[in-house]
């Protein structure tokens, strides 16, 4: 870090974000001589996991793979519990990461970073945070995640309620108490799933509004045995390869065929299958699921006579039947007894497509069919997902052109790391990067070992600062987009179009070309010299004025 009384401080580089890939950043960056500092709006580490603590929270990666695999001793002594692990479980393996690299003394916590703007003339980048402080560093990460600006609905009477509110994206840290309490959960995504079977257990009543029932398949969660564990850990270097060369990040049984070429019995035999291991398997049962919409149906209405075998009401059965668009087009969610929940007697389902919302009243919500009496309303609403973090901060590049106006059209991208116009700055699992649709541990390990070769490829070269060109920008996302196009993922009104956020530009985000295809491709863009960035000589100052200088 320079110091200079006068000045802002400066350091190499901002690493915005203290998630799974704040830290790595942070440590990768570090481990290569470069000073620091990272940024996080929370009281610790964590990211996503400090900050989403309701219950049920859990990933739906297995927790052997939900991991950094950069230190061998690290992925050998810690100990997991679970299959899929729970929230405070991943939050306390991460603050065992902080604490084991010494990653918190560089972190400035419960800081939000307001601004960063980059400066033509220096080559450097203004971060502003909101206690009005100022520093500069040559290199901005954004490691701000794809699912951490957490989305309110726009209900009328919001602030009218009298009521508990809470996000399931803003947990209270100290928990919440459902007891003896009328409960009603607005959102049947991920969050509201895992969470509302455990305020079932608890409250007096709880009543679920639900917009769009989603396909829940059963999680299977249980308790990881010291001999499966110490299986795993004795080949983790093979197991860690084949991660990173596999589609999505994690490792899957491998389709068994075509559905469509498949006898209807044997088909369902093996939707059988997988239902019963649970996860996000049974998506892979056929090859053909997510390019067919006749063999995704089959699928899906595999899932609607699971939902109907298990709710008992038929009313209330019909209305959890997802309808209208192929499994898997919106994310599934992987639940514990959700379905089963629905069988209390103290749980309400108000679908909302019969009887929307009208507002939110003093003492409930009021939907078209009469008022809902509440003590406490909780929205799992999900986010507004890879670009509300970025867009949430006065983001401006090249002469002074807010990221947000770049992005007006929806977010472009080269490769999901960098965006034209933009030098220097590097956003971690952006948008057109396979990101949400992967393990999202080992996208964030390629993002950041590729960055950190890029830097180190700069200042061996004496390049001060670089930029994604627009014409490999386009190209980029063109080809995003026509991969997306050949799949059922664009057949649905969901959050990785950002179809959850009204007036958000509807852009296919996430890279669907696989884990193990991207990271090829960025290899073989490093490789040709870092194609498609343009780079500009470094800058040295000399008697108080910078001037170009190549080595």
């Amino acid at each position: 870090m320079l110091n200079n009384p006068s000045q802002s401080p400066t350091f190499d580089a901002i690493v915005v974000g203290a998630g799974f890939a704040g830290l790595y950043a942070q440590h990768s960056l570090r481990e290569r001589g470069l000073s620091v500092r990272g940024f996080e709006a929370g009281s610790s580490v964590g990211g996503t996991w400090f900050w989403n603590r309701y219950p049920g929270a859990r990933c739906d990666v297995d927790s052997a793979d939900y991991s950094y695999s950069f230190d061998d001793d690290l992925q050998q002594e810690w100990v997991w519990t679970e299959r899929f692990p729970a929230q405070p479980e991943i939050l306390s393996y991460l603050e065992h990461v902080a604490d084991r690299f010494d990653l918190r003394e560089a972190i400035t916590f419960g800081t939000r970073v307001t601004s960063a703007r980059f400066d033509e003339t220096t080559g450097l980048w203004t971060i502003t945070t909101d206690d009005g402080k100022t520093v500069t560093s040559q290199w901005l990460i954004m490691a701000t995640g794809a699912l951490s600006s957490a989305r309110m609905p726009d209900i009328a009477g919001q602030h009218d309620f009298r009521g508990e509110v809470h996000h399931t994206g803003h947990w209270p840290s100290h928990g919440v108490d459902f007891t003896g309490k009328r409960v009603g959960v607005i959102g049947t995504g991920s969050s509201g799933v895992q969470a509302i079977p455990l305020i079932a257990e608890q409250a007096e009543h709880l009543t679920v509004f639900q917009r769009t029932p989603g396909f829940v398949i059963p999680a299977r969660n249980r308790a990881l045995g010291p001999d499966e564990l110490d299986e795993i850990k004795a080949d983790y270097p093979t197991r860690r390869q084949n991660l990173r060369e596999s589609h999505g990040g994690w490792i899957l049984p491998p389709p068994v065929g075509l559905a469509l070429e498949t006898a209807p019995e044997v088909r369902d035999k093996e939707y059988e299958s997988r239902w019963a291991g649970g996860g996000i398997a049974f998506q892979n049962t056929f090859g053909d699921i997510m390019m067919s919409v006749d063999a995704n149906e089959t699928a899906a209405e595999f899932v609607r006579s699971k939902i109907r075998e298990t709710v008992e009401n038929p009313t209330t059965a019909e209305a959890l039947c997802p309808k209208g668009y192929p499994l898997g087009s919106k994310r599934l969610c992987i639940g514990t007894d959700y379905y089963e929940t629905y069988n209390r007697a103290n749980v309400t389902l108000a679908d909302l497509r019969v009887s929307p919302i009208e507002r939110i009243a003093p003492e409930g919500i009021q939907t078209s069919a009469g008022l809902h009496e509440l003590d406490m309303i909780v929205f799992a609403t999900g986010f507004d997902a890879m670009t509300g973090a970025l867009n949430a901060i006065d983001i401006r590049g090249r002469g002074g052109i807010p990221l947000r106006e770049a992005w007006a059209a929806g977010p472009r991208t080269y490769l999901g790391v960098a965006v034209a116009g933009f030098p220097n700055m590097f956003a971690l699992t952006g948008p057109g990067s396979p990101s949400v649709l992967s393990n999202v541990v080992v996208s964030i390990e390629q993002h950041v070992e590729w960055v950190a070769d890029y830097i180190d490829h700069m200042r061996r070269v004496g390049a001060r600062f670089a930029e994604a060109t627009t014409s490999a920008q386009e190209q980029w996302v063109d080809h995003v987009t026509s991969i997306a196009a050949e799949s059922l993922y664009m057949q649905a009104d969901s959050w990785y179009l950002g179809a959850n956020v009204p007036g958000k530009p509807r852009i296919f985000m996430p890279y669907l070309g696989g884990v193990g295809n991207y990271r090829n491709l960025c290899t073989q863009i490093a490789a040709d010299n870092y194609r498609g960035f343009t780079t500009t000589p470094e800058l040295t100052q000399r008697s108080g004025t910078f001037s170009s200088r190549n080595r």
